[in-house]
């Protein structure tokens, strides 16, 4: 028997049990009748139920996945609590502090070049011996200070090591232990910052050793232009050494 007949021959008894029902509640005395309920309205009300109750667990579950995504976005919208930018600010200032500490030639493309114009590229080779041997002093001088501004700044970097290392530590945590994108990101971008630090230290030694080689190589060149130039005078008849009388001094 196929689903619809099927359906109509239950329906049928139900029918037939109802009129049954009935019959017997009309034959039945009026104390002794019994409460008759009807068995498809219930069966239809207990799907409506049914129906409200599934809508009604739909609309929790959509509540808690709404409530999760929001947690969600709390989270990546999170500030990192480590902020190290003021610390590597720090460490790029002394630096930079550092190199413009140079003495006697500054990082300065106009100071450079009248420097070199006057007692490098353009040595006076005509004046006396004292000025010679002045201008030769003032060279090494020049030499000697920036092998010095080197160390310093070298001395600058390594000092920084420390605090490098401290800062990538905490960032490193910080990256680790971070909770949302945000937090991430920004943990990120002060690794970042840190590399850009030491990159900065590195380009600064760099060219305060570039600055001392230099003057040092241009100081020698410098001192074999004079030294020709005093090696010529003492050869040229005339004007080379001449004896004279030696003082002595005693106590």
């Amino acid at each position: 028997m196929n689903r619809p007949k099927l359906r109509r021959a239950l329906m049928a008894g139900v029918l037939a049990a109802t009129s049954m029902l009935g019959v017997v509640a009309m034959n039945t005395p009026a104390h002794a009748q019994m409460i008759v309920k009807d068995p498809t309205n219930y069966a239809q009300n207990v799907i409506q139920a049914a129906r409200a109750l599934e809508q009604i667990n739909n609309q929790i579950q959509s509540l808690q996945n709404e409530a999760a995504s929001l947690l969600n976005e709390a989270r990546n919208l999170t500030s990192l609590p480590l902020n190290q930018l003021q610390e590597l600010q720090g460490q790029f200032q002394r630096t930079q502090q550092l190199l413009g500490e140079a003495q006697r030639l500054a990082y300065d493309v106009q100071s450079i070049d009248r420097a070199f114009a006057q007692n490098y590229r353009g040595t006076n080779l005509s004046g006396s011996d004292r000025q010679l041997v002045a201008d030769a002093q003032s060279r090494w001088q020049t030499s000697v200070a920036a092998l010095e501004d080197a160390l310093k700044v070298q001395a600058g970097v390594v000092g920084n090591l420390d605090g490098s290392r401290g800062t990538l530590e905490r960032l490193v945590t910080a990256s680790q232990s971070a909770t949302g994108a945000l937090q991430a990101a920004q943990a990120g971008n002060q690794l970042v910052a840190l590399q850009s630090q030491q990159l900065a230290d590195l380009t600064a030694l760099m060219a305060a050793q570039g600055r001392a080689q230099a003057l040092d190589m241009a100081e020698r060149a410098a001192a074999k232009a004079q030294a020709r130039e005093q090696l010529r005078r003492f050869l040229t008849p005339g004007t080379g050494y001449r004896p004279g009388n030696a003082r002595m001094f005693r106590d």
